[in-house]
């Protein structure tokens, strides 16, 4: 849908704006559109609700296509790693959805919850997210913990939102390059690229705050590519590989943020292999948190997938970490 703003709208708050030109969808509907990266203005996303509009823009909202209203159970095998009657860990491999979304109706994590867990799974984060408290891109392999009932979902859900510093997130990255200081925090609001709403990056004004620190444990002699152990101090969509390129240290194969590099010196062999990865190399290896009802710290290690092991051998890095 496309709307040319008018005399009579200058200085006006964009959504009052969007609720005149467009009064088929309600407000609520239209803000959720803004602030997913849906709307332009003059061919920039703009993810603000409140900013004021100027005579003669040209406002573009992409509707997505409607989303079935119930996901349904699938018998997909899951690698679960630990699993009691609150909660159950799994070793999510690469490629999974978390949730069904538009073009992923099927096949995601929830669907295979569904069926694993049945009726018991926490019916809190709605009937599109049972369970879930905390996300992985989809291309990224790992530990991810998942509530089986209310109890656990609310103590978890308040884990991840309020008190970050009691949860142990420990991811492994191969990025490009070796960063200096090979040990410190990288810290820069995330928010939608102006240029691209797919993308994310760090802004200089708006977004959430992102804080990531981070340790080289291995580098290739030549320098070209290092393995990296990064922690979350916060949650922010992408935030490993949005923090890691923009200090020019992107993830080795990540399709979006990475741009390609000369690997010519490699075997032929080991250039295959990065050339049909397809996805970041980036895993999350451990998560630790208190039980929602004991209360005890416990912490789970999450193997490497046999990709990704290729990867890590195709740059003869060593996987001594594991």
């Amino acid at each position: 849908m496309v709307y040319v703003t008018r005399p009579e709208d200058a200085g006006e708050r964009l959504d009052r704006v969007l609720a005149r030109a467009w009064p088929q969808e309600s407000r609520s509907r239209l803000k959720a559109l803004i602030t997913d990266g849906h709307l332009t203005i003059d061919g920039t996303v703009k993810d603000s609700v409140s900013v004021k509009v100027r005579a003669g823009q040209i406002m573009t909202l992409e509707i997505p296509p409607a989303e079935p209203a119930i996901p349904e159970a699938e018998t997909i095998a899951l690698d679960v790693l630990y699993e009691d009657d609150d909660l159950l860990v799994i070793n999510k491999p690469a490629g999974m959805v978390v949730h069904p979304a538009a073009g992923n109706e099927s096949g995601t994590l929830v669907n295979a919850l569904l069926a694993h867990c049945g009726d018991s799974l926490s019916g809190i984060g709605g009937v599109k997210r049972p369970g879930i408290v905390h996300r992985l891109d989809k291309d990224t392999s790992g530990a991810m913990v998942v509530a089986k009932n209310d109890m656990a979902h609310r103590a978890l859900s308040k884990l991840f939102a309020e008190d970050k510093e009691n949860i142990e997130r420990t991811y492994v990255a191969i990025v490009w390059g070796v960063p200096s200081p090979t040990e410190g925090k990288i810290a820069g609001n995330i928010g939608r690229s102006p240029r691209n709403r797919k993308k994310m990056a760090v802004l200089a004004s708006g977004g959430k705050p992102a804080l990531t620190y981070y340790k080289v444990i291995e580098n290739r002699p030549d320098s070209l590519a290092s393995v990296v152990k990064c922690k979350l101090a916060t949650g922010r969509t992408h935030q490993i590989r949005v923090h890691m390129a923009h200090i020019g240290h992107s993830l080795v194969c990540d399709p979006v943020y990475s741009k390609s590099r000369p690997v010519r010196h490699l075997k032929p062999s080991s250039q295959a292999v990065l050339a049909n990865f397809g996805k970041q190399a980036l895993h999350a290896q451990t998560l630790g948190f208190a039980h929602p009802r004991t209360g005890e710290f416990i912490s789970f290690k999450a193997p490497l997938p046999d990709d990704l092991i290729a990867i890590y051998l195709a740059l003869n890095l060593s996987l001594s970490f594991m």
